[in-house]
């Protein structure tokens, strides 16, 4: 039976004192989701030590937004995988749409981000999808196929226990246009049959795979119906503790 989850993505929101109130929240109201439901919430890289003596010890797991492709050295800015773990987080989410579009990160990027995170112990995220001009021109199953091959198969089916997914139709991100849930779930069915392809029916079946795009409250309990929907990878809607945690009660 492949893992349940909600992860809510806080991206460039929250000051550290206010992020810590938000997870308290967060801890506070997760005994009211169903066990077999893994939450974790994904912070600015400035919040992740006071975050993870707040959930520490309890069923709320910590992710970074993002870590670096290299090991460590000069490159001012960044942090790294090891920087990641060091500070008690279990996660990183990777690959996420505003990296790619806005920070230009490439498909050879990502597969060194993921090697380092995997090697550090760290858990992974990945997130893939198409773009409106990419969905519009009916190519929605090539990208995504694309994105899949060129970072996932260059790991073992080891390797991919360690790996969640998550499927953002990067065109109903932030614009309060969501795919149906026949859109999405016709996406991630596409993306199991993708990986039983490569790495078995075993690995496809265990596969973890998430809906990115524009979930809340009011459309989990459909979106999260669907056969091959395990789950969101949550934004706007993790920044207030009730919502995340009425979307996690969608299943």
């Amino acid at each position: 039976m492949r893992k349940k989850i909600v992860a809510g993505n806080w991206k460039m929101n929250t000051t550290v004192p206010e992020g810590v109130e938000l997870a308290k929240a967060v801890v506070a109201k997760s005994v009211e989701v169903p066990a077999g439901v893994g939450l974790i919430v994904a912070t600015p890289a400035t919040h992740l030590c006071p975050v993870a003596e707040v959930v520490k010890g309890t069923r709320v797991e910590l992710s970074a937004e993002n870590c670096a492709d290299k090991e460590k050295g000069a490159y001012t800015g960044e942090v790294s995988a090891a920087m990641v773990a060091s500070t008690g987080a279990q996660w990183t989410i990777l690959g996420h749409s505003e990296r790619r579009q806005y920070y230009g990160e490439t498909d050879e990027k990502l597969v060194e981000k993921v090697k380092l995170a995997l090697a550090n112990s760290l858990k992974v995220i990945l997130c893939v999808g198409e773009n409106l001009e990419e969905r519009e021109a009916e190519r929605h199953f090539e990208v995504v196929k694309t994105q899949t091959e060129n970072v996932l198969f260059q790991f073992t089916a080891e390797e991919m226990a360690s790996i969640v997914i998550a499927y953002e139709p990067v065109w109903a991100i932030g614009t309060g246009k969501t795919a149906t849930a026949e859109q999405a779930e016709e996406i991630h069915a596409f993306i199991r049959k993708v990986l039983a392809d490569h790495f078995g029916k075993k690995v496809a079946a265990d596969m973890t795979i998430l809906y990115g795009g524009s979930c809340k409250p009011s459309n989990a309990k459909e979106l999260f119906a669907q056969p091959d929907i395990d789950g969101g990878l949550i934004g706007g809607a993790s920044l207030k503790a009730d919502d995340f945690i009425g979307i996690a009660l969608a299943f």
